[in-house]
């Protein structure tokens, strides 16, 4: 990954009535200068609490026992700041790859 230059959008940010930065998911494309694209869901702690408890009142995922997501980052809050700040930590680190998915389209 390097010092590569990177955009990223959020999905959340498409949202007409926004998104409760605290309490929410959203998808999250990162895509470099090389045009190679990659994908995860970033989810707040709180969330997954809040699909747990509406899980467990709708019957979904055997009444709240379990919860997955496709690419699942978990994160205190899903402000641009905070996943701005979490990707270039991952890339820094070395971990980009290891959490992040390859997205061919989308």
């Amino acid at each position: 990954m390097g010092n590569n230059q990177y955009s990223i959008w959020i999905e959340a940010e498409e949202w007409a009535e926004g998104w409760d930065i605290h309490d929410d998911n959203t998808d999250v494309i990162v895509t470099f200068e090389d045009g190679s694209r990659w994908v995860a869901s970033c989810y707040t702690y709180k969330n997954i609490y809040t699909l747990a408890e509406k899980n467990r009142q709708t019957g979904e995922c055997l009444q709240g026992k379990y919860f997955w997501g496709s690419d699942m980052l978990l994160v205190d809050n899903c402000s641009r700041n905070r996943i701005e700040e979490v990707i270039e930590h991952l890339i820094a680190e070395g971990d980009f790859e290891r959490i992040f998915d390859t997205c061919e389209v989308f």
